[in-house]
């Protein structure tokens, strides 16, 4: 499906389930999907005659955007996707509250200077809320310190 999840029915039954993360083949480009009854130690009446019973390879090509090298069902991919989230916050406060969303800067060099003071300025606001013991206002573009 459009997350990434890989399911088996058992041949006998009919019974869907998602099958396990087998990790990436990085010298095939593939990632891994095992059997759920092999793996979890679930009775399969199928099991016998189930065709992916010794799992299946899915190459990243098939959807790039689904399969990744990080697995969508694995907890790496949970960790990293909360990275994500922190990352675009940031993202979001040089847009708007640093006014990046409509700026009139022209060249790289220029772009990456002012991007970077305007990170130097976050890191400071928060070192100077700290060391006036608010933590909890470390964030805070609008009240005095």
């Amino acid at each position: 499906n459009y997350k990434g999840n890989v399911y088996c029915y058992c041949p006998k039954t009919n019974t869907r389930r998602e099958m396990a993360n087998g990790g990436f083949e990085k010298e095939r480009n593939t990632l891994k999907k095992l059997c759920p009854a092999k793996q979890y130690g679930i009775t399969c009446e199928g099991q016998e005659t189930c065709p992916v019973v010794q799992g299946i390879r899915i190459p990243l090509k098939e959807d790039r955007r689904i399969f990744t090298p990080i697995d969508r069902a694995s907890y790496k991919w949970e960790r990293e996707y909360k990275k994500r989230t922190s990352v675009e916050r940031v993202n979001s406060r040089l847009d708007v509250s640093f006014g990046f969303e409509v700026h009139t800067i022209r060249g790289m060099e220029k772009m990456k200077l002012r991007c970077g003071l305007a990170l130097c300025v976050m890191l400071a606001m928060a070192v100077g809320r700290i060391k006036e013991k608010q933590a909890d206002k470390m964030r805070s573009l609008v009240s005095a310190a």
